[in-house]
């Protein structure tokens, strides 16, 4: 009796159903179109906060409109003429969509307007002519925005005051901005001197301990968290826990490291339900999600490869979704690619998850009776007299 409930034990302890782990995510890429039959130098892109447009520039003085949810679509592009020859670096969006600041070199600190899709220089932007701006950002109520420096310094920006530089600022790179979705509190990251905080009356605050690494992007996805995630070179992530009544008092969680990956980060995008899309060189993606603090690889450079050799060859520089692991990229060459999930194996999967479950069904009680006649002496005799009497 001792060794059948021994073993009945270990059968229910296998029975006890488990916490999968997150599948492998497995996206089918097309090649919708190409922009030119040249290389035109795509630097960055931003989808509107309608999800409708997404205006991307680059190399140039490049400018251009592409419809969000149909990116292959080339009957609604409008080409923009920016008037400028210098490189645009990136570009963000006021959170009311009717217009986005532009950063570009030599001071190209710019404005789009949807209302006759002209660009033309901000307020104020004589302060940083010369100066080659590397990053945009508004914040949360849209009156304010944050422009980063190729010399470290971070500038203010309204359109009553024009471009202030704000006092405390480093003297390395500037990377990227990013804001807080709720709260008026930003944060920056910079080649060498670290991330940033930048809280509600723009004052900046290093954060201790982060300037050891190299920083490439930051993404402050989740609304719902007082959180943001810094990426850094060499596959590294580290959260900054944000103080929403005192920002400079905001600390930094362990550095982590995804070991498991090849390759490295290059920039990130937002994602579809709070969740943050890294880009990485070469060709693949990687889906960060701040809720539960974990990373999946999205696309893998070796599957890219396989699908097309030269598209996976060059670097992304646009990613966005419409919907859960669904949306477009923009190479740097001006390549659109279109993602989505593989249906066709995701329906063999459940059709092969739900043949094991059956067999399980199947084989479970016949196993567990067989347990129970291995292990009772008395089930045996009644089944050896059965035996008998039926040859009789």
């Amino acid at each position: 009796m001792r060794k059948l409930l021994l073993a009945l034990t270990m059968l229910l302890l296998m029975l006890v159903p488990s916490v999968p782990a997150e599948p492998e995510s497995l996206i089918q890429l097309k090649l919708e179109g190409t922009l030119e039959d040249q290389d035109i130098g795509i630097n960055t892109g931003s989808v509107s906060p309608d999800g409708l447009t997404v205006l991307i520039a680059g190399e140039d003085g490049y400018a251009r409109l592409l419809s969000a949810p149909n990116a292959g679509d080339r009957s609604g592009d409008i080409e923009l003429n920016s008037g400028r020859s210098q490189s645009f670096n990136d570009v963000a969006w006021h959170p009311r969509g009717n217009t986005a600041l532009m950063a570009g070199d030599v001071g190209m600190a710019m404005r789009y307007s949807s209302e006759d899709y002209s660009i033309g220089p901000v307020n104020g932007s004589g302060a940083v002519f010369g100066l080659d701006l590397t990053t945009v950002e508004w914040r949360p109520a849209g009156d304010y925005a944050y422009f980063g420096a190729v010399d470290g310094s971070i500038w203010q920006f309204s359109e009553g005051t024009g471009l202030v530089a704000l006092e405390g600022s480093g003297n390395s790179e500037v990377t990227d901005i990013s804001c807080h979705r709720q709260e008026n509190i930003c944060i920056a990251t910079t080649l060498s001197n670290g991330m940033a905080v930048i809280d509600q009356t723009h004052g900046i605050t290093f954060l201790s301990g982060s300037s050891s690494q190299t920083w490439i992007g930051v993404d402050c996805a989740d609304p719902t968290l007082n959180e943001c995630v810094g990426f850094a070179s060499g596959l590294k992530t580290q959260a900054i826990r944000l103080d929403l009544v005192d920002a400079s008092k905001s600390t930094t969680e362990n550095l982590m490291q995804y070991g498991s990956l090849s390759g490295d980060f290059t920039a990130v995008s937002r994602g579809h339900d709070g969740s943050t899309l890294i880009h990485m060189a070469p060709f693949a993606t990687v889906r960060q999600q701040p809720l539960i603090s974990e990373a999946f690889a999205q696309i893998i450079a070796e599957d890219a490869v396989d699908w097309d050799p030269v598209v996976a060859g060059r670097s992304i520089s646009v990613v966005w979704e419409n919907g859960h692991r669904e949306g477009f990229i923009i190479t740097s060459f001006g390549n659109i690619v279109s993602f989505s999930p593989d249906v066709g194996v995701e329906v063999d999967n459940s059709l092969m998850t739900l043949a094991v479950l059956a067999a399980v069904v199947v084989a479970v009680p016949g196993t567990i009776l067989g347990l129970i006649y291995m292990n009772s002496k008395t089930m045996q005799r009644w089944y050896m007299n059965w035996r008998n009497r039926s040859k009789d």
